[in-house]
């Protein structure tokens, strides 16, 4: 926990090697920060629409087919 009661930011990088400026340590936050949101907004799943009252009130019209059957369940 941090001094001011919530919870401490979770770490999302770090730098290894070199000294960077403040201002380009903020324009590669900004970087990443806007490829995340991008590539989280693309990678969500469309809500599912509700159902229309058609799809609602169809119903099968016959039960599925038999595949297994084969012929022999064929009587002719």
């Amino acid at each position: 926990m941090s001094e001011t009661g919530g919870e401490s930011p979770e770490t999302v990088g770090r730098i290894v090697r070199g000294t960077p400026t403040p201002e380009e340590l903020a324009a590669a936050i900004v970087v990443v920060s806007e490829a995340y949101a991008r590539e989280s907004a693309d990678a969500t799943a469309p809500e599912t629409s509700a159902r229309s009252r058609w799809e609602l009130s169809a119903r099968g019209l016959r039960a599925p087919l038999d595949r297994d059957a084969g012929w022999n369940g064929f009587t002719g």
